[in-house]
């Protein structure tokens, strides 16, 4: 049996869940331009297809990656279904109604649903008050950070809304599923599941969309297509692995917390939109809201000698 205490994110864990963060940040943006012109299911399938391949072209072979296929090839299926064709379908299709700010708030509920996901279904991350508080705090800080887009909730279906918090959850799933995979090199892992993706989606995506129809798309929406592909899926993807392997389940979900202000910092950097004081506060709230989870600023308080008056 394993350890009942949540493995502790270190230095290079953490440096690695920010530039995921970044990197994901970048996704819904992509995702906005390309599925205005391409329909979910198609994107859906290209995302994954482009990113597939990117990886076995990386690998070659190498980490034994095609016995490794062979023998996981049903517990990759699983983990495509819930982390990629599922989820990104979700959202893609909730991005056809709303925006990318309120998609990526919306998603950032992952947290939460993978720390009850992982407290039921595991014996090493079970639930804590500082880890619960940590998770609706880090939420309040997006909902500050994107309160803005917010009102357009007024104006869009129902169904847009709920779409990528089904993905959360769908994503709070596949965080403690994928587990399994520790002790498989993290490139192998990424590779298996965005095979196994790409071939639940190919069908989907022919009898749906019947892409050989579609008008071509411009030239903004390929770019879209393969940033989304090659950046915020092949090489996102190696990245998580290697978080889930190094920190678990719920601190790899942590990721969410950082999309939302890291498409803000994205925006000032390269779009000239200004950092305004409700984006600092939500900024401030996730912070917290991280430390709360990692727990190790709270405990170096407490292990600290008391002053004698």
């Amino acid at each position: 049996m394993t350890s009942a205490t949540n493995p502790k994110p270190s230095a290079s864990a953490w440096a690695l869940i920010l530039l995921l963060g970044l990197i994901w940040g970048g996704s819904f943006f992509f995702a906005r331009v390309a599925v205005l012109e391409v329909p979910p299911f198609t994107l859906v399938f290209l995302r994954l297809f482009l990113a597939a391949l990117a990886l076995h072209i990386y690998l070659h072979g190498r980490f034994g990656l095609y016995e490794t296929l062979a023998t996981h090839w049903r517990a990759f299926l699983v983990m495509g279904f819930v982390n990629n064709a599922l989820p990104h379908t979700l959202i893609f299709f909730g991005q056809t109604e709303i925006g990318a700010g309120l998609a990526s708030i919306l998603n950032a509920t992952t947290p939460i649903w993978t720390v009850l996901i992982a407290n039921r279904w595991t014996t090493d991350e079970k639930l804590t008050t500082a880890k619960l508080a940590g998770c609706l705090t880090g939420l309040a800080g997006t909902a500050v950070l994107i309160g803005p887009s917010v009102t357009d909730a007024a104006s869009a279906p129902l169904w847009a809304l709920v779409l990528p918090v089904l993905a959360a959850v769908s994503y709070g799933v596949a965080g403690t599923y994928g587990k399994r995979f520790r002790s498989l090199p993290a490139p192998v892992s990424a590779t298996g599941q965005l095979t196994a993706s790409t071939l639940i989606m190919l069908p989907v995506s022919l009898i749906a969309d019947r892409p050989w129809m579609l008008p071509v798309p411009s030239a903004h929406a390929v770019l879209a297509i393969l940033a989304l592909a090659l950046l915020s899926t092949a090489f996102a993807y190696l990245l998580f692995f290697r978080i889930l392997s190094m920190a678990g389940a719920t601190n790899a979900s942590l990721v969410t917390l950082v999309v939302p202000p890291s498409a803000i910092l994205l925006g000032a950097l390269f779009l000239g939109e200004r950092l305004g004081m409700t984006d600092l506060i939500g900024m401030l709230l996730i912070g917290l809201g991280l430390v709360l989870l990692d727990g190790r600023l709270l405990r170096y308080r407490s292990n600290q000698p008391k002053k004698v008056s």
